[in-house]
């Protein structure tokens, strides 16, 4: 047996250091790239519309409703 006698017993957890340590170096890489290009989530307005109303073709065509 010698010194790998325990070696399919821990692979599991070896494999889920390995995610946790690959993830953990993947959001480091994110945020230090976000910083550095001054990321700005920008809130959008939600364009679609309500599942109640009916859609006509005015709300199809009229460039003033928004």
């Amino acid at each position: 047996m010698g010194i790998h006698y325990d070696y399919k017993s821990t692979r599991g957890a070896k494999a889920m250091e390995k995610q946790a340590k690959r993830d953990k170096k993947l959001a480091e890489r994110r945020a230090k790239k976000q910083a550095k290009t001054g990321f700005i989530k920008e809130k959008t307005e939600d364009k679609s519309i309500p599942l109640d109303q009916v859609i006509t073709l005015d709300h199809l065509t009229n460039p003033e409703k928004k």
